[in-house]
């Protein structure tokens, strides 16, 4: 298998664990309460504590590489505060569906960064394939618990099928990235540091 059909795969793996963590949260024998909070809270520190360590120790400095200081700061804090913006909106929304959005701002940027990364001969590829894995199982998990508290006609079944039609987004989000940011290595590390103020600020 080529290094291509490699990043495709990883891409559609990373995006497949949105609706197993909503499989996982679907599942009525772990539904007790204490159960529920303890898979969940366990899970997204889990995935929080790694991500927030890639940020610190390979991505920033991935983009560094590419870019100056200044503009690596300014990007990450730029990502921060869109981040901040965006948590409001869904706040004030109070749409069943907020988890669910917020999950997509996060995979579909960092699946660009994914192929970008592939396209310039990255070695953190294979890293941030991992760690979007373990950024969408609790997303996931909790998109599906919102959805499904948030709208008592909607099936279990629906929900799951939505949450699957959404995998696909990340193969093509990271072809966008191996094909249309890649030859540009200044806005490439520009969206890493963006998306790492991004992930920084949404995981504290």
């Amino acid at each position: 298998m080529t290094e291509f059909w490699i990043m495709i795969l990883l891409a559609t793996l990373a995006g497949a664990a949105m609706p197993l963590g909503g499989l996982v949260a679907s599942v009525e024998r772990i539904r007790p309460k204490w159960l529920e909070q303890e898979f969940r809270h366990s899970v997204i520190a889990f995935g929080g504590g790694i991500l927030l360590s890639a940020v610190a120790l390979v991505l920033v400095p991935d983009g560094m590489e590419r870019l100056s200081v200044v503009p690596v700061v300014l990007c990450f804090t730029a990502g921060g505060v869109a981040f901040l913006g965006v948590d409001v909106l869904l706040s004030r929304s109070q749409s069943s569906a907020s988890n669910l959005v917020a999950m997509l701002t996060d995979f579909i940027p960092e699946a660009l960064a994914l192929g970008a990364g592939f396209a310039s001969g990255d070695s953190t590829g294979y890293l941030l394939a991992l760690l979007i894995a373990f950024q969408n199982l609790p997303e996931g998990f909790n998109a599906y618990r919102e959805m499904i508290a948030g709208s008592p006609g909607q099936s279990s079944r629906k929900i799951l099928l939505l949450m699957l039609c959404l995998v696909p987004l990340g193969p093509l989000s990271t072809l966008l990235g191996y094909y249309v940011l890649a030859p540009y290595p200044a806005v490439v590390g520009g969206h890493h540091a963006v998306c790492r103020g991004w992930d920084s600020v949404s995981h504290l």
